[in-house]
């Protein structure tokens, strides 16, 4: 069988910008993406951070809406730039006749196809699992959507914003005077998405185990309420339903954030007793340390007030430095509030590593974040970041063994 990547995988010609591949652990591990907003796409990009040989699939006549997603420069999306990196861009219609086609061929050679489509769409077209493993039986299918394949709710339209709000999340987050708090970032998404490519890599687990494909059925409501932690069983053992706290916690304090004399905001958490009774010895309230609540994270958090009147007095009255070192000098946990300016310029994360620059053919190079981990033996690598829309398309069909006759003639009846 002719090599379907053999030109759009990181064996065949890289994009002129792209830095020299490293064989990750996931070399030769071929995965379609199908998805779009930003669950399905995202654990693509995990995947291909780490080797893997992706083809992103586009509709020919509507990119994925991330393209367009928030500041662009030069009409160039940036958003897409992150979540494309290490991705072959090809378009196809999957809702004609010869894109189906192409994506059967294309299956055959794959290991992965991540989709996000509403329950049905793909059986509409002719796609669903029982022609996807048809063309290969040793096929993984992750279907990522809002609420699963199955259930009164599976038709409904689904968004990480409905998961962060039906999964408790942002009934516990906010002020407790204050309206149920969602992020301001694809936060269900994102986790969603690391859980996705960890069950995409347990099914391919499952794969050697027994020489068969199978379909991971992940619906986006369920990682976010996982994150929550014992929520669930609180209630059922005790009827606890947890109120919105603030920036408190009802399992320890202090713990907040607090403003220094110079305008600047630092956060302390003291999840640890010791490191507790550091913070208060720190802010010269020693004696309070000595009283019965104090034992215990649970006593402590009970008395929030006194003790963030403490600490935030204390830090009030000097600059965020002064702080951050009077605090490191006593092994006492706390950090700067951060935005993105300070991200980049903090040492830590430059000593790791952990925002890179990257070339670029349309922006000349560009700053987004490192691979997710390190690997001491086969590290992951950002190859190019975020192709143009349907830049690979000839080059992934010719090497599915197209000629340019057939493929000006799907090009002509809209299949690309």
């Amino acid at each position: 069988m002719t090599d379907p990547f053999l030109a759009g995988g990181a064996s065949g010609p890289a994009p002129a910008t792209a830095a020299v591949p490293t064989a990750g652990p996931l070399a030769g591990l071929r995965v379609l993406d199908l998805a779009t907003l930003f669950a399905g796409p995202l654990a693509a990009t995990l995947l291909g951070d780490f080797g893997a040989e992706v083809i992103k699939i586009e509709h020919p006549r509507r990119p994925d809406p991330s393209r367009g997603h928030g500041p662009a420069k030069d009409g160039v999306g940036l958003w897409w730039k992150l979540l494309g990196r290490n991705k072959r861009a090809m378009t196809l219609d999957l809702s004609r006749p010869g894109g189906r086609d192409v994506l059967l061929r294309l299956a055959a050679g794959a290991d992965v196809v991540i989709e996000n489509f509403r329950p049905g769409t793909l059986e509409k077209w002719g796609l669903g699992w029982a022609e996807l493993s048809a063309a290969n039986p040793r096929l993984v299918l992750a279907r990522v959507t809002g609420f699963g394949q199955f259930g009164p709710y599976a038709h409904r339209p689904g968004f990480g914003t409905l998961a962060e709000a039906m999964s408790g999340f942002a009934a516990l987050t906010g002020e407790p005077d204050g309206p149920p708090t969602l992020p301001p970032f694809g936060l269900a998404d994102a986790i969603a998405a690391l859980t996705t490519s960890y069950a995409v890599m347990a099914a391919l687990r499952g794969r050697d185990a027994t020489g068969r494909g199978q379909v991971v059925d992940l619906a986006i409501i369920e990682p976010m309420l996982t994150v929550l932690g014992p929520q669930p069983l609180w209630y059922d053992q005790l009827g606890h339903v947890q109120p919105r706290t603030g920036n408190r916690s009802a399992n320890n304090a202090p713990r907040n954030t607090y403003r220094t004399a110079d305008g600047s905001w630092v956060a302390v958490s003291t999840s640890a007793q010791s490191v507790a009774e550091r913070v208060l010895r720190l802010v010269g309230r020693p004696e309070l340390t000595a009283e019965p609540w104090f034992a215990t994270g649970a006593g402590r958090a009970r008395h929030a007030d006194e003790l963030d009147a403490a600490v935030g007095g204390w830090i009030a009255r000097h600059d965020r430095a002064e702080v951050l070192a009077a605090f490191e000098e006593a092994e006492a946990a706390v950090a700067p509030v951060y935005d993105i300016r300070d991200v980049l310029a903090d040492p830590q994360y430059r000593a790791l590593g952990t925002l890179t620059e990257i070339p670029d053919d349309e922006l000349g190079s560009v700053r987004m974040q490192n691979v997710l981990f390190r690997l001491s033996e086969t590290p992951g690598a950002i190859r190019w970041a975020g192709r143009p829309h349907g830049a690979d398309t000839d080059e992934v069909l010719t090497g599915l063994g197209m000629t340019a006759p057939e493929i000006a003639e799907l090009r002509a009846a809209g299949a690309l």
